[in-house]
């Protein structure tokens, strides 16, 4: 039950067909994160490509990989062996509720389950049920979880739903990770949005850069990209208008 496809920045990945695969809110949670860190974590890891694009573009020196099925941890691990980047990549199966590191990073990121546990359609596989639904942690979980592993001043970014954005800005600040740029993706110009893109700082000040909206497609038929999207993959990165000032 897996592929290997080639993906962004000439990486191979290893993806569990039984689960979920590579997507957009991958890829433009990695092309979101616009500074240069040396430590990162990465919450609920999947196949790991999300932590594998942000070393290959220079954007983290080394990553930790935190996920709580086993069966993606392995899975991590192969793909990084494939990439050459076993000695930069390290994957963790654990709850992330549970996990301690011996040091703080300098940002933790995360593309985490969106719906509540009972919410929604059910999966036809557990692996999807897990990676979609908060039955190992909520959205509150994770940002305390990065609070407690966030070094003071670090940074933290998310992909999550439009329509609970309210719990994810609130649950930052109670972690005391105050959010200081965010995005709203859309498919097309028509289009509700159907992404929210966050970055926020451990122990920052009161002050949010709300972007532009990003668009991914020029019109409805989603046959062309927008210059934006062309450029993030192109480029591994937003535009600068996108950046926080």
């Amino acid at each position: 039950m897996e592929r290997c496809d080639f993906v962004n920045d000439s990486l191979k990945l290893i993806q569990n067909t039984e689960g979920l695969t590579f997507g957009t809110d991958a890829l433009l949670l990695a092309g979101y994160v616009s500074s240069k860190y040396g430590r990162g974590l990465e919450i609920g890891s999947g196949s790991g490509i999300i932590s594998m694009l942000l070393l290959s573009r220079g954007k983290l020196q080394s990553a930790v990989a935190l996920e709580v099925q086993r069966t993606y941890a392995e899975l991590t691990e192969r793909n990084a062996a494939l990439n050459g980047l076993s000695d930069r990549l390290s994957a963790v199966c654990a709850d992330v509720r549970e996990y301690r590191s011996e040091g703080e990073f300098d940002l933790v990121y995360t593309n985490p389950p969106y719906m509540k546990v009972g919410g929604g359609k059910s999966c036809d596989t557990d692996y999807k049920n897990i990676a979609r639904h908060e039955v190992f942690g909520d959205i509150g979980d994770f940002c305390q979880s990065a609070k407690r592993l966030i070094r003071f001043g670090g940074s933290f970014a998310a992909v999550y739903r439009p329509d609970r954005l309210t719990d994810l800005i609130y649950e930052m600040r109670l972690a005391d990770i105050e959010p200081k740029r965010m995005t709203l993706v859309f498919a097309d110009c028509t289009s509700e949005p159907s992404m929210a893109l966050i970055e926020g700082r451990r122990g920052g000040r009161c002050g949010m850069y709300v972007t532009p909206p990003f668009i991914i497609y020029k019109d409805s038929s989603h046959r062309e990209y927008s210059e934006d999207m062309d450029y993030v993959m192109n480029n591994g990165s937003f535009p600068e208008i996108y950046k926080r000032r």
